[in-house]
């Protein structure tokens, strides 16, 4: 029937609606109201019996359903090709879930489900017009004004009432539909949809889901990527409410769980423009060292990045991290399986449901009539053409001939939210079926408090159901209308045998159960890759963070004596302990001393021990030929204390090498200068006595005081207990100790560092204990050097002067070098063998030039050792008074002043014999 419409005003929603009270409507709704109204001013132009794109099943209470049947459609298209899975898989789920309430006699008994399933074709803005289906019967339309052409109202079919909505699939276009539903307080449960956003209460009120927000999954991929060692990775989103509040979520987990650090937060726009991955690629690799790419992207996006990827030659490099969006798929990383190996993805808990499998395998043409678009994925799933009254024949394709059948002539896998439909569809069910238990006790059928269904009161019923759902696992509700986050992890494994190469690794149920030892990564290998900013730091390196990065740093050694006593600073050693070699902590520095074998040691004291023999043997040849005339004529008295000073002088050799203590510290006080004081205060008297008796000889024939043997006895051990005085003074003052010296060995490098054991003698007080035999030597050598002119035949004198001439020079040569070596690391050695040295020559040349030649005589010519003329002290003050004379003449000749020779013959004879003996 044929009827003319006259509107003579546009239409107005006249119902006060429940949900719009105190202040005022807001600007959203009252644009969606207008919306709305113009929608039902087309329905009623145009209204027919059943709507081409939804899915009409009659039904005592009826569920709305949105599926993605078709993909977004090119520009100007509001659909496009068929989602087989996601679609037809999902939307079949909820129509199995249908058919085994309504025959399930224990679950809402005597009520039938009915269903509305529209088509949301993966576009929110053609969802939102779809959806509006739904809140048609919650509308009351006036419809006064409108006349048919007889001038009779028109008949208009009342709306089937929607009691609650399964769906929808993408997070976009739940937030749509949920914006609407919400105003006509209709309870919605999605079975797919995970953005965050959505779990805010206060804007989605009556919105519900069965699967897990993405603030779950954000806090899996958090617990992932920790577990992977990482903390330096970028993000990779679709822009859209999915993937931007995916990342927003994994940051805001990220940045208050500390320890991670995103490099970089990239966006794919909705309509890549080309070349637009390529330019993703390369952002990504201005931070190369943040290999992990966390990705909330949908299918196609991610499958274009993967192929980016490849092209740029990076294959292996990026660690990719990837949401549910690609969870277990085939899809995405078909024909690029290289660049996604080892990618780790994260898939809501899930179950394939057996009884589904058969019921969609069993499904046909002829018996899925109610499928309006199953004929349409027959023809995309086997790849062939049905024909139909008026249809072109297209000859590229197989004619359909329905005997077809699914997993038989095509391959089959249960798409991965299925179970959670179902459990959407059961969760819906069973908060009706206890809504009715209350409302309606005892009743067959609606009873009139459920007809019609209070919207609020029906979502009370849902956020409170708990039941075992298809998978066996509890389906329930939290305050937000949030599922209980349960993912199952997986890893793309190039070398596994199972299907499609997907392998559990891990679950998470609120803490992560990951089994690294069962990763596998790019080339087999085990190793899990590193995706960091910096690499830890060796031990003994401190951190030094870089500004405004805190998962970045430099690594600085803790160099010189210093340790790492944090992981971010470095802190000296004390004085007497030295870096461990990985500088982690202080260790004692080691304690050295000269050792009895080390080479500084070995030469002086081959030094020392021949001296003490040769001394040894001169001493015993002297006692053995003591009464012999050359013993006697040498000063028998002071020869044996001079021999007692020079043996003690190479017994000090072993006395600086001997490990220091108390006692071997305090005989170095004593005989450090004591040896060389004996000698040189003997040599001293000796060469006083000879000087003063030729200096009285030249003035008078008496002879000088204290030239007795007892006298120079007595005048050497005066200038010996000065010495002799002087340490027992430093004893009372400073008692002999040991000190370990630190500071002598402490060259740059902490290895080389060594305490020195020593006696506290510093090179000050070495110098000074000596300073008193250095007067002694110096002083006896200006007598030898006055002496100089003695005649030969008194043999001690200028044996005494190349002796003090020899000693200065050998002393005059240790100074440089035992002070110029101050800065060696080996300055203990060096000086403790140069002083050694120096005082063993000093010792050998006294030895060998005042005692050899008379022991040579003595043993080897007993015939020259024969008693000579003892002559007076007057033959001697002769002696003495011509070689004066003597000597004037020669330096007369060297003048050029040569005179008559006088008395040539007048010097006796006498006066050129041996008048060394000190019996005279």
């Amino acid at each position: 029937m044929q009827m003319q419409l006259i509107m003579s005003a546009p239409y107005k929603p006249r119902k006060q609606l429940r949900t719009l009270k105190e202040g005022g409507v807001p600007s959203l709704q009252l644009c969606l109201f207008w919306f709305i109204g113009a929608c039902f001013c087309l329905e009623v132009l145009g209204h027919q019996g059943t709507q081409p794109h939804s899915i009409k099943i009659e039904g005592d209470i009826t569920l709305g359903g949105l599926f993605p049947i078709h993909a977004r459609g090119p520009a100007g298209v509001p659909c496009g090709e068929i989602k087989k899975e996601k679609g037809i898989h999902r939307m079949e789920a909820m129509l199995y879930a249908l058919d085994q309430i309504n025959s399930d006699p224990e679950l809402l008994p005597n009520i039938t489900l009915g269903a509305r399933i529209l088509d949301t074709c993966s576009r929110d803005t053609y969802a939102l017009e779809q959806s509006l289906t739904f809140v048609q019967a919650l509308i009351q339309k006036d419809t006064s004004d409108i006349r048919c052409s007889n001038g009779e109202p028109p008949l208009i079919r009342k709306p089937e009432r929607v009691v609650g909505v399964i769906g929808a699939s993408a997070s976009s276009v739940s937030i749509m539909v949920a914006n609407v539903l919400r105003l006509f307080a209709i309870p919605q449960i999605s079975y797919a949809s995970t953005a965050p956003e959505l779990s805010d209460n206060n804007r989605y009120d009556f919105f519900s889901r069965v699967v897990p927000p993405d603030s779950y999954q954000a806090q899996a991929m958090v617990d992932i990527v920790k577990a992977m060692g990482w903390n330096y990775v970028s993000t990779l989103a679709s822009e859209g409410n999915y993937g931007e509040s995916g990342v927003e979520a994994f940051v805001q987990i990220s940045r208050e769980a500390g320890g991670l650090c995103i490099a970089q937060s990239l966006k794919i726009p909705r309509e890549p423009k080309p070349g637009e991955f390529d330019k993703i690629i390369k952002r990504l690799m201005e931070t190369s060292n943040a290999r992990g790419i966390i990705m909330f992207a949908n299918e196609d996006d991610i499958k274009r990045v993967l192929g980016a990827a490849k092209k740029a030659n990076l294959t292996g490099h990026f660690l990719f991290v990837g949401s549910d969006s690609w969870g277990s798929k085939i899809t995405p990383i078909l024909d690029q399986e290289d660049v996604a190996e080892g990618a780790v993805t994260i898939l809501p808990k899930r179950a394939s449901i057996e009884g589904f499998d058969q019921y969609f395998t069993t499904r046909s043409l002829e018996n899925n009539r109610r499928n309006i678009w199953f004929a349409e994925y027959w023809e995309d799933d086997f790849k062939c053409k049905l024909t139909r009254p008026g249809s072109k024949t297209d000859n590229g394709r197989k004619k359909c001939t329905g005997e077809e059948r699914i997993s038989r002539d095509s391959p089959y896998e249960q798409e991965g939210k299925v179970q959670f439909v179902i459990d959407a569809v059961y969760a819906m069910a069973h908060a009706l079926h206890n809504m009715h238990l209350d409302l309606c006790p005892g009743a067959t059928g609606v009873c009139e408090k459920m007809d019609p269904v209070e919207g609020r009161l029906l979502l009370q019923y849902i956020r409170a159901v708990n039941f075992n759902g298809s998978a066996g696992t509890a389906v329930m509700f939290n305050e937000n209308g949030d599922a209980p986050g349960r993912y199952d992890i997986f890893q793309y494994q190039m070398s596994n045998t199972s299907i499609s190469g997907y392998k559990v690794i891990g679950q998470w149920t609120n803490q992560l159960r990951l089994n690294v030892e069962e990763m596998l990564w790019s080339g087999g290998e085990q190793a899990i890759p590193d995706s960091v900013c910096s690499f830890p730091c060796n031990p003994g390196e401190r951190k030094k963070m870089v500004k405004g990065v805190p998962c970045c740093w430099h690594c600085e050694l803790c160099d010189g004596y210093q340790y790492q006593s944090d992981e971010f600073s470095c802190e000296m050693c004390p004085f007497d302990l030295r870096p461990t070699v990985n500088r982690t902590a202080c260790r004692p520095t080691p304690i050295i001393k000269l050792e009895w074998h080390s080479p500084w040691a070995m030469l002086p004291m081959f030094l020392a021990i021949l001296g003490i023999l040769a001394t040894t043997s001169v001493v015993v040849t002297f006692i053995r030929f003591n009464d012999t005339p050359i013993v006697r004529a040498s000063g028998r008295e002071l020869s044996y204390v001079l021999l007692t000073g020079i043996f003690l002088i190479y017994v000090m050799t072993f006395l600086m090498i001997a490990e220091p203590g108390s006692v071997v510290c305090a005989f170095r006080r004593l005989f450090l200068g004591l040896g060389m004081c004996i000698s040189y205060a003997a040599l001293l008297t000796k060469t006083n006595r000879i000087y003063r008796i030729f200096e009285q000889g030249k003035k008078s024939v008496t002879p000088p005081r204290f030239i007795s043997p007892t006298s120079q006895l007595v005048i050497t051990f005066i200038l010996i207990s000065l010495q002799v005085l002087g340490v027992f003074v430093w004893f009372g003052v400073i008692p002999p100790h040991t000190i370990i010296d630190y500071e002598e060995l402490h060259p740059p490098n902490p290895e080389l560092a060594r305490g020195i054991l020593k006696c506290d003698m510093s090179d000050l007080s070495l110098i000074c204990c000596l300073s008193y035999s250095i007067v002694l030597m110096v002083t006896c050598t200006v007598y030898a050097v006055k002496s100089r002119g003695v005649p030969e035949n008194f043999n001690e004198a200028k044996p005494i002067g190349f002796t003090m001439y020899t000693t200065c020079i050998i002393w005059l040569a240790f100074v440089p070098i035992f002070f110029g070596t101050s800065q060696s690391t080996e300055k203990m050695f060096i000086q403790t063998t140069t002083l050694t040295i120096s005082m063993s020559l000093s010792a050998s040349v006294s030895l060998g030039m005042l005692y050899i030649p008379k022991v040579y005589i003595i043993l080897f010519h007993p015939e020259q050792n024969v008693q000579k003329r003892k002559r007076s002290f007057k033959a001697v003050a002769q002696a003495a008074t011509m070689s004066s004379r003597l000597s004037q003449k020669s330096n007369d000749k060297q003048n050029g002043e040569a005179k008559p020779e006088e008395g040539k013959d007048s010097i006796p004879k006498m006066a050129y014999i041996n008048y060394s003996n000190p019996d005279i």
